[in-house]
């Protein structure tokens, strides 16, 4: 042991002064990005569709020799969708300092935990899976997001049940968090703008399925819509009790629950279930950049079939590429800020985003679907029709 410590300390020391090692991420040949998110739990369908939908971009992009002839990376490690966890994988990530910034985070709790510590660190925040209002405040330089915010889609909800359908009685499922209650904040005023307060309201415990309490309660009101703000698991729980116990209102959820995850939980008990969207129909490759998405997905394997997670992810990740594009190749960590400072107006195989000063949010767009018969999704149109 001695006589290898002698070999490897001047090593060692010779290693740490080389200008080869990377600094933030960047090396000669590569350029590596760190993703916190859900892999395992109740909520790992959703960062393991955000991962896979990046990796299919940066893999697009190092497929036509990467971005300044650097090859692009993603390296994930879990946080169990829990904020405490979430934390300390950030602070690793940030005294480790071999990234350039933190990409496809997963969830308003957890995003709430970890945002101050990469804005205090300077750390690029790119495309968190979430629409909550914090993160579109315009002080914060170093986030960027891709969707519109769960205000948006609250309010699309209620515009369809009221508005269009006429509904007068509306519950609300919750989980019982940042999360849960920045929809809850959003229903309620979408409602109070109609003249109208919730019928019912009920909550769980994140990362559990312990919702039965709260459709005891929510089913006395006999509400017409029960408008849901949760995780697939939970939530796909709640409406496989409600149909056991013949309580069928009309069941709506917010983009984070993973629709193709949720389906997948409800069999056929899902048929019918709305879920409200920020990305455009990952199915319809008319738009060019869901074609693009489509054929990058399926050059990283075979077997991958499109969903609305990994179309988010896949937008994020060509987002990220778009700014290092334009932070050149004398790449720096504050030359990639400022990029992502300055990503504009641009249209995307067809998307149009657009970011300004004291606006870091490049999509505005809600729309709703519906699980069809056999797992399928259909596009909701006012009224109710597909």
């Amino acid at each position: 042991m001695r006589a290898l410590w002698k070999f490897t300390a001047p090593l060692a020391a010779l290693l740490m002064a080389s200008p080869l090692l990377a600094k933030d991420g960047v090396e000669a040949d590569t350029v590596r990005f760190a993703q916190v998110a859900a892999l395992e739990g109740p909520a790992a369908a959703l960062g393991q569709g955000m991962r896979a939908g990046i990796e299919a971009a940066f893999e697009e992009a190092n497929r036509a020799g990467g971005v300044h002839g650097r090859k692009v990376v993603l390296e994930s490690f879990d946080d169990g969708y829990e904020p405490d966890r979430s934390v300390a994988r950030v602070l690793d990530v940030i005294e480790g300092g071999n990234h350039i910034g933190l990409i496809g985070p997963v969830g308003t709790p957890t995003t709430l935990a970890t945002q101050p510590e990469a804005t205090a660190a300077g750390l690029p925040f790119v495309g968190p899976f979430t629409g909550a209002g914090f993160l579109r405040a315009p002080e914060l330089a170093n986030v960027v997001n891709v969707r519109a915010t769960y205000a948006a889609e609250t309010e699309a909800w209620i515009a369809h049940l009221v508005d269009a359908q006429g509904l007068k009685n509306i519950a609300i499922l919750y989980q019982d968090d940042g999360f849960g209650r920045v929809g809850l904040e959003g229903v309620t005023a979408a409602l109070e703008r109609r003249g109208m307060t919730l019928a019912a309201q009920g909550n769980y415990v994140r990362n559990t399925v312990a919702v039965k309490t709260a459709l005891l309660e929510i089913r006395k009101a006999k509400p017409d819509a029960v408008v849901m703000v949760g995780a697939y698991k939970p939530i796909a729980e709640f409406i496989k009790l409600s149909k056991n116990l013949k309580f069928e209102p009309t069941f709506v959820n917010i983009s984070f629950v993973g629709s193709e995850a949720l389906a997948g939980e409800l069999g056929e008990a899902g048929e019918g279930v709305i879920i409200s969207q920020v990305v455009p129909f990952p199915w319809d490759p008319s738009l060019p950049v869901v074609a693009e998405y489509q054929a990058a997905m399926k050059a990283m394997s075979p077997d991958a079939h499109p969903g609305f997670v990994t179309l988010e992810g896949y937008l994020t990740g060509r987002i990220a590429l778009r700014a290092l594009e334009a932070a050149g190749p004398e790449l720096t960590r504050a030359g990639y800020l400022a990029a992502l400072a300055d990503l504009g107006s641009f249209d995307m195989g067809g998307l149009g985003f657009a970011y300004g000063a004291g606006d870091n949010q490049g999509l505005d767009t809600v729309f709703l679907t519906r699980i069809a018969a056999g797992g399928g999704f259909e596009t909701v149109v006012d009224g109710g029709g597909s």
